[in-house]
């Protein structure tokens, strides 16, 4: 077993996830993404799409606060599980909750990866790694265009 194939185990600790106890996912038409998202928003979010490395509005931010779903606003990220990867992208090496992510395999340009979305709008955010920091060992690669950035103290 390569490393990739923990990835596919059942067992894997990157793709268990808790229950949520309301479980509230948003089905909505894509012409409705189309006018609330800006164009690279919906790219990235609603066709799988990745931003270039080093481009996002978030890989260089270092206020405190929340990074949420663009799409809906489910709080996914805190910035005290950021960290600088070097990879161009937001990092992080855990989720507010994981209950609040999915996780899915990704074959696509012939890799196999774990892609991340949100739970509860399906929102295409990024790709989870087993290359980070402690204490979890996980580096979540998220698209700075699939996030909304809330700094602590903000309304």
């Amino acid at each position: 077993m390569d490393g990739r194939d923990k990835y596919l185990q059942p067992n894997s600790v990157v793709i268990r996830r808790e229950k949520r106890s309301l479980d509230r996912k948003i089905k909505t038409k894509e012409d409705y993404w189309k006018e609330c998202l800006t164009p690279e928003e919906y790219r990235v979010t609603r066709e799988n799409g990745t931003e270039p490395a080093f481009t996002g509005r978030y890989w260089n931010l270092h206020d405190q606060g929340t990074y949420k779903c663009v799409c809906c606003g489910d709080d996914l990220f805190d910035s005290n599980a950021k960290f600088d990867s070097g990879s161009g992208w937001p990092s992080f090496y855990e989720p507010v909750s994981e209950a609040n992510l999915e996780t899915n395999v990704d074959r696509t340009f012939g890799m196999v990866r774990v892609e991340v979305t949100c739970h509860n709008c399906g929102a295409h955010l990024g790709h989870v790694f087993e290359d980070g920091p402690e204490p979890t060992g996980l580096r979540y690669c998220i698209n700075s265009a699939a996030l909304k950035f809330k700094g602590r103290g903000e309304q």
